[in-house]
């Protein structure tokens, strides 16, 4: 029996990519966090072939794909003309937003270099979930523009609540940021579905990055 499920983007092995691409992307490359822990960057990703294809794509009733990818000249040249690619795990993350914005009842917006950007974007800095797709950061909810503290801690519990596991950042956080929008993240998870081609018998992303 054949499987039922599509989904339509094609999934690929970002060791596989062109190599300009596949040097802004670092598919599988270890990285590490503001603590020094190691984190593996994803390997697969899902190819985007065109601006209109993700203004079209619903990846949940009220969020669609051009929303996660949203990025300006910050983002390295090889990654802002299409095919674009993102991490799998975006299939992961728009649910837990979708999710979140059914709880706030209102709609939910997503900033500029918010979503999904890629470990070469010249404001990703070490390790950031961003980079695995897992990360976004939201500026205004319904009415209300989340740049002050009350607005942020609200929104920010609102979403723990609707989301046991998730990370906000507090009020206040981290390296001299602006609080000027609500971060929440899932952390560090690699999605690989089911149809990414197989692996290389033997290969470690390390040895084939070198190729």
């Amino acid at each position: 029996m054949g499987d039922s499920h599509h989904f339509p983007l094609e999934v690929v092995d970002g060791l596989r990519l062109e190599k300009a691409v596949r040097d802004a992307l670092r598919p599988g490359a270890v990285v590490h966090d503001d603590d020094g822990r190691a984190r593996r960057l994803p390997r697969f990703f899902y190819e985007i072939p065109s601006w209109d294809h993700a203004m079209r794509l619903q990846l949940t009733p009220d969020f669609a794909l051009w929303e996660f990818i949203q990025t300006d000249v910050r983002e390295a040249e090889a990654l802002r003309a299409f095919p674009r690619y993102v991490p799998c795990a975006v299939t992961l993350l728009a649910p837990s937003l979708q999710r979140f914005r059914d709880a706030v009842g209102t709609f939910v917006h997503i900033a500029a270099n918010g979503g999904y950007r890629s470990p070469s974007h010249g404001v990703s800095g070490n390790a950031s979930p961003h980079a695995w797709a897992t990360a976004v950061n939201i500026y205004r909810v319904g009415d209300t523009y989340l740049d002050d503290r009350e607005a942020i801690e609200r929104y920010a519990a609102i979403a723990r609540a609707a989301l046991p596991g998730v990370w906000t950042r507090p009020f206040g956080w981290g390296r001299g940021l602006t609080d000027d929008h609500l971060h929440l993240d899932l952390g560090y998870v690699v999605s690989i579905p089911r149809e990414a081609p197989a692996d290389p018998a033997g290969v470690e992303p390390e040895v084939a990055l070198a190729c």
